[in-house]
C-alpha cells in the first residue's frame, strides 16, 4: 500500500473520530448523569421534595446569609452542604430555583449593617456568636446568621437552619450536623408554605372551658402560616368537624357530654385527626399565693373511656421531675426590700426529646406545668403506639388527690424519691381505631345506632398529658408573650412551639414531607483530640513520605536502566 493511500485513510479515521466526539458531546449536553455514591444518599432528594419542586410554576429565589471568608469552620461546612442542596433543588425544579450567598456583615457602614441585622431578626433569623479556638489557642468571635430567606410569587419567609439541641453549644459540631440533616425539610417546608393555593382548615374546640383564643394566640399565629385556624363549639352536632383536617382539644376543664364524645368519635372514624392536650388533675395556683399548701384533685373529663378504647390511658395525678423549670418566690433582701428568688420546682418538668421520630426530632426543651402521665393500653394489631416524649429518669408520679406544696422550696431537691424512671407524657397513635360507641345502647343520642361507624379509616392522633403546653402568658398590660415563655426565669422554651407545629404538620401531612426529618447523614469528622495529640507525627509523615517515595522510585528506575543498558557482550 502506497504512502498516499495510508495518509488518506488516517485522515478519514481522524475525521470520523472527531465527528463521533462532536456527536457524543452534543447528545450528552441534553442528558445529565448524576450519581450519588454515598451510602446514605446524601445528595439524593426525597420523592416528596422532587414532586413539590416539579410542580412549581414560578421562580423561587433564595437569599442565603451564610457567607464570608472568616466563617467558622463548622459553618463553612454547613455552607458547602447548603450550596450542594440548592444545586440539587435547582436541577429537579427545571431551573426554577435561584440562590445567592450574602455576607450580612460585609457593609462597612455600621448603620446599614445593623439595619440588615434587624430585618433578618424580624424574619426569624436569630444570629449566634460563634466562638472558634485556633491551634495557637486564640479565641475569635463571629456573628453568624445560619438561615435563608425564601421568596416566591412576591411572598417571603425566613428560615432558621440551625438546630439547637440544648445538650450542646449552639455552634457545636453536633448542632451543625443536625442542621445539615434537616436542611432539605426546612427548605421544602418553606417552599410548600409559600406555594400553597388553599390552606387546610384546623380547629380549636370550645365548650369545655378550654384555653381561650388569647391564651393560645401565639401558637395560633404560627399555625396560621400553614393552616386556616378556626374555633368553635360542637353542641353535639353530627358532621360539624368534617371540614377540618385536624382538631385541637386544648386543656378542657369541664366534662364532655356523651353527644360531643360521639361527634368526636365519628369524626375519627371517618379519618379525622385529633391533638389531645389534657390535664389529669386540677391545681388551684391562686391558693398557693396565700397558703403554702394546696391539693391537686382528679379531673374527670368523661373522655377517659374513649381514650382507653383508642389505646391510651390518662392517669389522674401529677408527674414531678428533677429536671425542671423554676418557680419565683418573694424574699426580703438585705436592703429590706422584697425581691424575687428562683427555685427549681419539680411540678414544672422540662422535657428533653430523644430525637426518635419526625415529630420530636431536634426539639428544644419543652416546659410543662403540672402534667400527668400516660400509659399505652390494648393489644390491637391495627393500632401502632409511639411514645414521643417522656420525663427524665429522675421522676415520680403520684395519684390525685395529692398535696402540692411550696414549703421547703429553698431546700435542695431530694433525688432519692424520684425513682420512677422515664414516664410517657406524649403518645402518637396510628392505624384503625375501634369506635367507643360500638356495641353500646344509644338512647337519646344524636346519631342512631345503625348509622354508627364502628371502625375508623387509617388515621392518627396524638395525646399529650399536659393542657398547658400551648398556653402563652399574657401580661397585665395585655402583651402576649411567646408560647413556652417562663415568666419566672424570663426564658423562652422553644420546644413547646416546635413540638406543636410538628405535631399538627404530621397529622395533616398527606404528602409525606415530615418523613424527610428522619433522614440521617453520616458526618465522618476528624477527631480533634487525635489531631492535637498526633499533629507532629502526621505533619512529619505528610512531609517525608512523599519525598521518600520519589527518591525510592528514582533509585529503582536508575537501577533498572543501569541493568538494562550495561549488559556484557
Amino acid at each position: 500500500m502506497d504512502r498516499k493511500k495510508i495518509k488518506k485513510q488516517n485522515i478519514i479515521k481522524l475525521l470520523v473520530l472527531l465527528a463521533i466526539v462532536v456527536i457524543v458531546n452534543y447528545i450528552t449536553s441534553f442528558v445529565i448523569l448524576r450519581l450519588d455514591m454515598t451510602s446514605e444518599g446524601r445528595y439524593t432528594l426525597s420523592n416528596p421534595t422532587k414532586k413539590l419542586l416539579s410542580e412549581l410554576d414560578d421562580m423561587v429565589y433564595v437569599k442565603v446569609y451564610l457567607e464570608g471568608d472568616d466563617l467558622p469552620v463548622g459553618f463553612k461546612r454547613m455552607r458547602r452542604a447548603l450550596n450542594d442542596l440548592l444545586e440539587e433543588f435547582n436541577y429537579h425544579s427545571r431551573k426554577e430555583i435561584s440562590f445567592r450567598f450574602i455576607n450580612p456583615s460585609e457593609n462597612p457602614d455600621k448603620k446599614v449593617r445593623f439595619g440588615l441585622y434587624k430585618e433578618l431578626f424580624d424574619k426569624g433569623l436569630v444570629p449566634i456568636e460563634s466562638n472558634e479556638v485556633s491551634d495557637e489557642g486564640k479565641t475569635s468571635q463571629k456573628m453568624v446568621f445560619p438561615g435563608v430567606v425564601v421568596i416566591y410569587k412576591g411572598k417571603d419567609i425566613g428560615v432558621s437552619l440551625l438546630k439547637n439541641d440544648p445538650r450542646y453549644p449552639a455552634d457545636s459540631e453536633d448542632n451543625i450536623n443536625n442542621s445539615i440533616q434537616s436542611m432539605e425539610y426546612e427548605l421544602t417546608n418553606a417552599i410548600r408554605k409559600l406555594s400553597q393555593d388553599k390552606k387546610q382548615s384546623i380547629a380549636f374546640l370550645e365548650g369545655q372551658n378550654e384555653l381561650d383564643e388569647y391564651q393560645v394566640m401565639d401558637i395560633t399565629t404560627v399555625l396560621s402560616e400553614y393552616y386556616e385556624v378556626k374555633r368553635g363549639i360542637m353542641n353535639g352536632m353530627p358532621g360539624i368537624l368534617d371540614e377540618f383536617s385536624a382538631v385541637i382539644i386544648a386543656k378542657p376543664q369541664k366534662k364532655f357530654s356523651e353527644n360531643d364524645k360521639l361527634v368526636i368519635d365519628q369524626y375519627i372514624m371517618q379519618g379525622g385527626k385529633v391533638l389531645w392536650l389534657l390535664d389529669g388533675a386540677i391545681v388551684n395556683m391562686d391558693s398557693l399565693r396565700t397558703l403554702p399548701v394546696t391539693v391537686a384533685m382528679p379531673l374527670d373529663l368523661g373522655i377517659e373511656d374513649q381514650l382507653f378504647r383508642y389505646g391510651v390511658r390518662l392517669n389522674p395525678g401529677l408527674l414531678q421531675d428533677v429536671r425542671c423549670a423554676p418557680v419565683g418566690m418573694t424574699r426580703q433582701g438585705t436592703d429590706g426590700k422584697p425581691r424575687i428568688e428562683l427555685f427549681p420546682w419539680p411540678n414544672y418538668p422540662l422535657i428533653l426529646s430523644d430525637n426518635s421520630h419526625e415529630i420530636n426530632k431536634y426539639l428544644d426543651l419543652l416546659r410543662m406545668e403540672f402534667p400527668t402521665t400516660l400509659d399505652t393500653v390494648g393489644s390491637s394489631p391495627k393500632v401502632i403506639k409511639t411514645i414521643l416524649l417522656h420525663s427524665s429518669d429522675k421522676s415520680k408520679f403520684d395519684y390525685a388527690p395529692v398535696q402540692v406544696s411550696l414549703e421547703n422550696i429553698d431546700m435542695p431537691i431530694d433525688e432519692s424519691g424520684f425513682k420512677s424512671g422515664k414516664l410517657p407524657v406524649a403518645v402518637l397513635l396510628e392505624g384503625k381505631f375501634e369506635s367507643n360507641f360500638k356495641n353500646r345502647l344509644l338512647q337519646d343520642m344524636v346519631i342512631q345506632k345503625e348509622n354508627i361507624i364502628e371502625e375508623s379509616k387509617i388515621t392518627k392522633m396524638i395525646v399529650v398529658s399536659d393542657g398547658d403546653v400551648p398556653k402563652n402568658v399574657i401580661s397585665s398590660k395585655g402583651e402576649v408573650y411567646p408560647i413556652g415563655f417562663d415568666i419566672n426565669s424570663r426564658r423562652t422554651f422553644n420546644g413547646n412551639k416546635e413540638f406543636l407545629l410538628n405535631a399538627i404538620n404530621y397529622l395533616c401531612d398527606d404528602e409525606g414531607l415530615m418523613s424527610i426529618r428522619l433522614r440521617e447523614i453520616k458526618m465522618r469528622l476528624l477527631s480533634k483530640a487525635k489531631i492535637s495529640n498526633d499533629k507532629t507525627f502526621w505533619k512529619t509523615m505528610n512531609t517525608l513520605v512523599p519525598v521518600i517515595i520519589v527518591l525510592l522510585f528514582g533509585f529503582v528506575a536508575h537501577y533498572y536502566r543501569k541493568r538494562k543498558y550495561t549488559k556484557s557482550w
